[in-house]
């Protein structure tokens, strides 16, 4: 998994609340368990119209949102099931890092798993991070991680508050697997002590 430290890019503001997983990524995509090739699929049913034709109303399909490594969205995103497809997707689209006041607990899980960053932060900050979205191609957001802050295109900042262990992953690049190999010298003295005591098993 790739570390995240610090994470610079235009984010795109998505005025929507209850965005469920569904539509994050509908049904069709989850035939694969791959976690490449998925961001073709993000939000389908509202970048695509049923003829396949982009929808120019949609806010990643607009100029400036296109190359989007951030998404400041609106209350309880990420919500219904529990489909790891969704920050896949999101990823493999280029989005990084997502920005709400509350999310699905199981899409929320996934995300650090998965090496996407959700951040919380108040109704009000959120405001205020909607606003600087809305400037386009301008709407240029940091995200530091270290040292759990936002930083606006005017200089302003946003703290946001995270675990210390989801953070230490994050900022180290460890999935779950990576979190077992960091005690592989642990893991090697224990097989190599019960092979000694244990021999005839």
């Amino acid at each position: 998994m790739d570390k995240f430290t610090k994470l610079e890019g235009v984010a795109a503001p998505l005025q929507m609340i209850n965005v469920d997983t569904d539509m994050i990524i509908p049904k069709q995509y989850l035939k694969t368990i791959k976690r490449t090739g998925l961001g073709t699929g993000l939000f389908f049913e509202k970048r695509f119209t049923d003829d396949g034709s982009e929808n120019p109303d949609f806010v990643l399909n607009k100029p400036a949102y296109r190359k989007a490594k951030i998404l400041v969205a609106g209350d309880n995103f990420g919500c219904g099931s529990s489909r790891e497809h969704a920050p896949w997707a999101l990823m493999d689209f280029g989005i990084r890092c997502v920005i709400s006041t509350s999310f699905g607990d199981i899409f929320y899980n996934n995300c650090f798993k998965n090496g996407v960053l959700p951040v919380k932060v108040s109704p009000e900050d959120l405001d205020k991070l909607f606003d600087d979205a809305e400037r386009g191609a301008n709407a240029t957001l940091t995200i530091d991680l270290p040292n759990q802050e936002i930083r606006g295109p005017d200089g302003g900042k946003v703290r946001f508050e995270i675990d210390a262990f989801r953070k230490h992953c994050l900022v180290n690049g460890l999935d779950d697997i990576g979190v077992t190999m960091e005690k592989k010298s642990s893991i090697d003295d224990y097989e190599a002590k019960a092979k000694r005591e244990r021999a005839w098993a």
